[in-house]
């Protein structure tokens, strides 16, 4: 995982090509302008998920992915999004394959997202976010989707 500001972008240079797409894309991008949904930034390879949701007090059911990176970045409000190996999951409580998402019970840590800070979550980590910063809140949020493997891309 990496939890930072996206006034650090060039550090991440070399990473990863679709995860510097997607932070280049965060940066670069009037998200007042668009409305939610999903906007193609390299087809299947890398999109973004715009969404206003209602944050909640807690999230006890980690998600995590195999084929997919999570760029999640607050264009508006905070949440928090508890993290942690999925290798410490206790049990899979849920799969949807098709939709490249597992569902977990297990320990988490949390951090706080908002504020120009975002988190990429790679496949091997578990993740629940929406979580409320206090008070449930509706934020404004996206989610870049990058495919892990770049020797996949279309």
């Amino acid at each position: 995982m990496i939890h930072d500001t996206l006034a650090h972008l060039n550090r991440y240079e070399g990473i990863h090509p679709g995860v510097m797409q997607g932070l280049r894309f965060l940066a670069e991008t009037d998200f007042s302008t668009l409305p939610d949904g999903r906007v193609d930034i390299d087809g299947q390879n890398v999109f973004a998920n715009i969404m206003t949701v209602d944050t909640k007090p807690a999230n006890d059911t980690p998600e995590a992915h195999r084929r997919y990176i999570d760029i999640q970045f607050l264009i508006s409000g905070q949440e928090k999004i508890a993290v942690g190996p999925l290798e410490a999951m206790a049990e899979e409580v849920e799969a949807r394959p098709q939709g490249d998402i597992w569902f977990y019970h297990g320990d988490l840590d949390p951090v706080t997202i908002g504020n120009g800070r975002f988190a990429v979550l790679f496949p091997g980590d578990a993740h629940a976010p929406g979580i409320a910063v206090g008070a449930p809140a509706t934020v404004r949020k996206v989610v870049v989707k990058v495919l892990a493997d770049w020797n996949e891309r279309t």
